[in-house]
């Protein structure tokens, strides 16, 4: 069997869903979590800004943990660097694109579908061309939803500001009258009961975290990287390159039990200390 981790990475807690979809349908195995809160957001940023963050710790999670296989669970960071990383990187590499796509398509009974992402995802083209290629007979409607990431990264997920903000970025959902929507950012399913609520019963929500974790099972099971049932406990690790406190007391809100304390990280190259940081200042109650 192989005891190395799982390496997983986020540009903060979005990539929390994943992981928890992971350590519930792979409980054997080891997670190492980065969250990069140091320079998060991804959306906003330019995709080669973000392909050379996603190749920098990919790198570091084989070389400081010698990680077996890499999920990058980050919908920006899939649509900017996936290709490259696998091309980098010599472990099996696992993005959280293709695996909601395409569950996305098998949920549709109207063949219209929804994509919500960020602004990078959405504007990679990404779903796009990929729904073209599987699903070329689906009708696709995007939207970006700039300011959803903040909510989540300040724990803010149920408040009236997040709502209004979900009522008019999700307009373009509604008017399509799609029955299925992906949630194109692992940050999204936190929000999940907001944006239900905004879009009505009608229409399935589609997690790309909770496919992603399936797809990593479906490639481990049968495997030589599979650690087999039974090995000795060890516990999960959690790292970040931000404050490492409220990475800490939001994450363990956010995932449960299993993140017992967090490490921090650092990079070479310096972080840019105009994003957005968490401090004592801007934490929120998850309702």
């Amino acid at each position: 069997m192989d005891t190395r981790p799982i390496g997983v990475f986020d540009s903060g807690f979005g990539g929390l869903t994943v992981a928890r979809a992971m350590i519930d349908l792979l409980p054997d195995e080891q997670l190492i979590y980065v969250g990069d809160t140091g320079r998060y957001p991804y959306g906003p940023r330019e995709l080669g800004e973000v392909r050379d963050f996603a190749i920098e710790i990919a790198q570091y999670l084989v070389a400081e943990h010698d990680v077996k296989m890499i999920v990058v669970a980050c919908n920006t960071a899939s649509a900017a660097a996936l290709e490259d990383l696998r091309e980098e990187i010599d472990r099996p590499v696992i993005g959280v694109i293709e695996p909601g796509v395409r569950s996305l398509l098998e949920v549709t009974e109207t063949g219209r579908v929804g994509v919500i992402g960020t602004v990078g995802t959405i504007g990679s083209g990404a779903y796009q061309t990929l729904v073209a290629e599987l699903g070329p007979e689906r009708d696709l409607t995007c939207a970006a939803c700039p300011g959803f990431v903040e909510f989540v990264e300040r724990g803010e997920t149920r408040s009236d500001q997040v709502r209004v903000l979900a009522n008019r970025l999700l307009a373009p959902i509604r008017d399509a009258k799609v029955d299925a929507l992906l949630l194109g950012c692992t940050h999204y399913p936190f929000l999940a009961r907001t944006i239900s609520e905004s879009l009505g019963r009608g229409v399935v929500l589609v997690s790309s975290a909770d496919e992603t974790a399936f797809e990593v099972r479906r490639i481990l099971e049968g495997s030589a990287l599979a650690c087999d049932a039974g090995a000795p406990d060890r516990q999960h690790r959690f790292l970040s390159s931000g404050d490492v406190d409220w990475f800490e007391e939001l994450g363990r809100r956010l995932l449960g039990p299993e993140l017992l304390q967090a490490e921090a990280v650092g990079w070479d190259q310096s972080v840019d200390s105009t994003r957005p940081r968490g401090g004592s200042s801007d934490r929120h109650e998850t309702n």
